[in-house]
């Protein structure tokens, strides 16, 4: 075998993760769906119902919240894994939703025996501890996920396998939603009712337990197998827990690494990282947005861009800026760069692009840990010029205006990853493979 086609030949038999680099919302669903082409199996290993992946294909929009964006293909076998927290009547009404949209959903489909519960009472104190905030509020969707991972930490959740135990799983409820319910009643909130919550939850559990099964042990076989598996994040870099704009974080790894964890596949059969940003800079809820422009947000707005996925809030927006995604680079280890909505800049001159920060006079190359420091961070920019025309029928890098493929190469070099992927538009044909 030729030098050349051998490693065109490691490159499609390769486990591939792929990240958000910015706040989240980066676009991710449209590359996975794209990447899933390539792939045998999606694997989805963090988060929950907070998170939301939007695919348009043939005219038909769909929103995913739990499940892989895999499931869109035939023939590809989707993944919820153990470091998934999951709201199981939310999962139902999914599956029941795409079916309506003519989705397949049978033996396609896995969950994690392992995979823990988001239950009401952690939807009611999320919301509690977000009202009690006030204006140092976090800014979650209030789906219980913090709440869920914080149990699970505390190790008192409950988990999937337990949801699909009938008997076990009203006995551990019961005494959850005792001790919930006394924290509730202490807030002034409306407590839980044990009988409603267990006949809804034994009925979730009883639809989705013909899909519950070890997944650790499908995924090895999977790999024995040579099947090429995609690993599907959520949120995006700087929403993790740990190096993220904490406390404006989640409370799950929404890096790299989390896709081991969350997966139990060894960190050593990963082969690439993609990391998807946007050509500018979105984030939700509170917290440093250093880049945050009125008016780069008013025009993405008025164009119908930038309302989340999941909640329908409006997103907060601003210029591109490289000291977090050269970061990004740096925690995932990202090896290729997806860079979507390009075309949302294409009436834009000039464009800025934030290169550094200065933090009480002192510059900055890396992000501060800490988040005071982060929001007072004074962004510097390059000025480039705007190309001033539509990008949306380009489907090579040579077809695109020369100021933008100069913009896509810059973002490139600043944040010191490969180009992979170029995205022009929300459907799946407009797409540039580099």
């Amino acid at each position: 075998m030729r030098s050349g086609k051998f490693f065109a030949y490691l490159r499609i038999m390769s486990n591939t993760i792929l990240i958000g680099a910015q706040w989240g919302d980066e676009g991710k669903g449209k590359i996975i769906d794209v990447l899933t082409a390539d792939a045998d199996v999606i694997v989805r290993s963090q988060g929950g119902n907070n998170a939301g992946h939007t695919v348009i294909h043939r005219g038909k929009t769909y929103i995913l919240h739990l499940i892989p964006s895999g499931i869109l293909r035939r023939n590809k076998v989707c993944v919820i894994g153990n470091g998934v927290v999951i709201d199981p009547i939310a999962l139902v009404d999914e599956i029941v939703g795409l079916r309506d949209l003519g989705v397949t959903i049978h033996r396609n489909l896995l969950i994690s025996d392992a995979a823990h519960l988001v239950l009401p009472y952690h939807r009611a104190l999320d919301e509690q501890r977000e009202l009690r905030k006030g204006r140092a509020r976090i800014g979650t969707t209030k789906r219980g996920i913090g709440p869920a991972y914080g149990d699970k930490a505390a190790r008192t959740g409950l988990r999937i396998s337990d949801v699909i135990q009938p008997s076990l799983f009203s006995k551990k409820l019961e005494g959850k939603i005792r001790e919930n319910n006394a924290i509730l009643r202490a807030l002034g909130a409306k407590p839980i009712d044990f009988d409603e919550v267990n006949e809804s939850y034994l009925a979730a559990g009883q639809t989705l337990a013909p899909y519950v099964t070890n997944t650790v042990v499908y995924l090895r076989r999977a790999l024995q197998r040579g099947r090429e598996i995609l690993f599907e994040g959520a949120q995006g870099t700087f929403l993790d827990i740990d190096h993220g704009t904490y406390p404006y974080v989640t409370s799950s790894n929404t890096t790299a690494g989390g896709a081991c964890t969350g997966t139990g596949v060894p960190p050593h059969r990963m082969d690439r990282v993609v990391g998807v940003m946007k050509a500018y800079t979105t984030r939700v809820g509170e917290g440093p947005l250093p880049t945050e422009d009125a008016r780069v947000t008013k025009m993405l707005h008025e164009m119908g861009r930038e309302f989340g996925a999941t909640t329908g809030r409006a997103r907060r927006c601003g210029w591109f800026d490289a000291v977090v995604t050269r970061y990004a680079t740096m925690i995932n280890g990202i090896d290729e760069l997806a860079i979507t909505n390009l075309d949302g800049l294409d009436n834009v001159d000039p464009i800025s692009i934030c290169v550094g920060y200065r933090l009480n006079g002192k510059p900055l190359d890396v992000p501060p840990c800490d988040s005071t420091q982060w929001i007072n961070c004074e962004p510097v920019y390059e000025t480039v010029r705007g190309w001033k025309q539509s990008t949306r029928s380009a489907r090579k890098i040579s077809q695109l205006p020369k100021l933008a493929r100069d913009y896509v190469s810059r973002i490139s070099q600043l944040t010191g990853a490969k180009l992979s992927i170029v995205s022009v538009g929300p459907t799946r044909a407009e797409t540039i493979v580099v």
